[in-house]
Order: C-alpha cells, then sequence, then structure tokens
C-alpha cells in the first residue's frame, strides 16, 4: 500500500519508525488530511502494555497513533534486553488496527543505528502479515509546515511605548 492510498483509504494509521528518524513532517501532513494525532500518555502498563493504545483506538474519527507498541519490540531488547511486549500482543495490535481500517506507517530514513533500522524491518515484516503496511522514507515527505507567525511577531504592529513607575518628587 502507497501513502496517497492509506490517506484516502485509512482511517487509522500507527506511525512509527527509529528515534531521531523525522516523523514531525509525517504527522503534519496527516493533520492535513483530517488525521487526528494521538499518543500514550505515559508508560505501558505493566500487566497489559496495549491497553492504553486499545482505548486510543476506540476514539471515533480519523485517527494517527504515534509511535509506541513497535518501538518497544525494537528498543526493548536493544537498551534492556527484553521487550514488554510480547509478539502475541503486537499482532494483536496490528490486527486491531486493521480491523479499524488501519494500517501501519514504517518511517524509514538515514539513521545511524543499524540495529535498531534492521530490527523494525523484521517487525514490519512480522506484522504485515496481519495488517497493511505502508514504508515511507521521511526525506519524501518534507520537513513540518511552518505554523502562523509567532505572538511576539504579530505585537510588533503596536509602535506606542507604555512606561510603568513612578516620578520621585522633592
Amino acid at each position: 500500500m502507497l501513502l496517497h492510498q492509506a490517506l484516502s483509504q485509512c482511517r487509522t494509521l500507527v506511525v512509527e519508525g527509529p528515534d531521531g528518524i523525522g516523523r514531525s513532517g509525517l504527522t503534519d501532513r496527516l493533520t492535513r488530511h483530517g488525521f487526528v494525532i494521538r499518543r500514550s500518555r505515559g508508560h505501558l502498563h505493566h500487566v497489559d502494555p496495549i491497553r492504553p493504545y486499545r482505548e486510543l483506538l476506540d476514539s471515533p474519527g480519523r485517527l494517527a497513533v504515534e509511535g509506541g507498541l513497535i518501538h518497544e519490540l525494537v528498543y526493548g531488547p536493544l537498551r534492556r534486553g527484553r521487550s514488554r511486549v510480547t509478539w502475541i500482543q503486537a499482532i494483536d495490535f496490528a490486527e486491531a488496527v486493521a480491523e479499524r481500517d488501519g494500517a501501519l506507517v514504517h518511517v524509514t530514513g538515514a539513521v545511524d543505528d543499524t540495529e535498531a533500522v534492521s530490527a523494525y524491518e523484521r517487525a514490519f515484516r512480522t506484522l504485515a502479515e496481519h495488517a497493511p503496511v505502508v514504508t515511507l522514507d521521511a526525506e519524501e515527505v518534507g520537513p513540518p509546515v511552518p505554523g502562523p507567525a509567532p505572538p511576539r511577531a504579530q505585537l510588533r504592529r503596536c509602535t506606542k511605548t507604555l512606561t510603568i513607575g513612578w516620578r520621585q518628587t522633592a
């Protein structure tokens, strides 16, 4: 599946990729296409790590979930020697995304961590058997779109000076 197909056909997108890959351009683009961007708050639940993500999937409308479970599948073993998310849980989550007319978005690009890049490739290859996967190079999306001018620039239009204080008299 290609990104333009996902934007028109999917109600849910889960955006994942290695640390430092630059997903903000993609999340800006998703917002412009009517997706609400959500992130799981806090740490993974110690008993049921996919519960917060299941709750996010219960949200109405077009939803884009940024990072989390696949990140733990990749970085848990690399940083702590094991993942707090099992493959069964990750597969259940991928199937829940597919049931919600969704896809997993694998953001790729230039990063220094080759172990993480390889681990993401393995994870998405496995999860592709349970949900559609869109592979996207971060550079194809481009940088984030600049927002409105900051308030300071808008205030420069005021040219009068306001002095607050008092005058001491003898």
